[in-house]
């Protein structure tokens, strides 16, 4: 896996979402103080790493960050997990949180768009990537829809394509391979990131993730 490219679908929103509403002393933390727990979405791995480190110096007050598809992170919290803070990769998700009451209503914070991870055995540009997801000998690996939205967005980006090529959705919904986001999901080892591991155990050619995501993958692999 060597490289990749923008796949055509609209950008995504993120959003936040807060358990309940709390205030804290002004000043710095006790060193023993609780971390805050935050639920946040994959592809926000990097940002959200960086962010919570600047957090802890400036501040003094820990941050335990758990990682997952979005979708699996809610139904965590929903059976009890103590999230104080949820930063998904879509909207419903955390809209659900709180309609269920004790959130607050999420709020957009960023936006992500879609990208296509493509084996560097595959020849395509964004021009190109349409056909090159239907050719028959394209093997097109996704996340799971309902457990990540990333999966979700796949599917958008699949019946935006019909309206380009008609029978398009059908043959993208047919073949693509559901590799990652959902509980039994294979994992990747130790210290290596899920999407740059898929490619390069040859699960699929080409693979639509978050552009977070993409870069991540082609920073371990360059």
């Amino acid at each position: 896996m060597a490289r990749f490219s923008p796949a055509a679908v609209a950008a995504m929103a993120l959003v936040a979402a807060l358990a309940g509403c709390s205030s804290h002393p002004k000043g710095p933390f006790m060193a023993d103080a609780a971390p805050v727990q935050v639920y946040a979405a994959g592809s926000l791995r990097e940002a959200l790493t960086e962010i919570a480190r600047a957090h802890e110096a400036r501040t003094g007050q820990p941050v335990a960050l758990t990682f997952g598809a979005s979708g699996l992170l809610r139904e965590r919290i929903e059976k009890g997990e103590p999230a104080q803070v949820f930063a998904s990769a879509d909207t419903d998700h955390p809209q659900r949180l709180a309609a269920r009451g004790g959130w607050q209503p999420p709020t957009v914070f960023t936006r992500n768009a879609l990208c296509a991870l493509i084996s560097e055995q595959i020849s395509a540009t964004p021009d190109t990537l349409l056909a090159t997801l239907l050719r028959a000998d394209v093997r097109v690996g996704t996340s799971t829809p309902r457990a990540d939205p990333s999966g979700d967005y796949a599917w958008a980006l699949f019946r935006r394509a019909d309206a380009v090529q008609p029978g398009a959705y059908a043959q993208l919904d047919a073949k693509a391979l559901q590799l990652t986001g959902a509980a039994d999901s294979p994992k990747p080892p130790p210290g290596r990131g899920t999407y740059a591991w898929v490619m390069d155990q040859r699960q699929a050619d080409v693979f639509l993730t978050y552009c977070t995501n993409a870069v991540a993958a082609q920073a371990e692999v360059p």
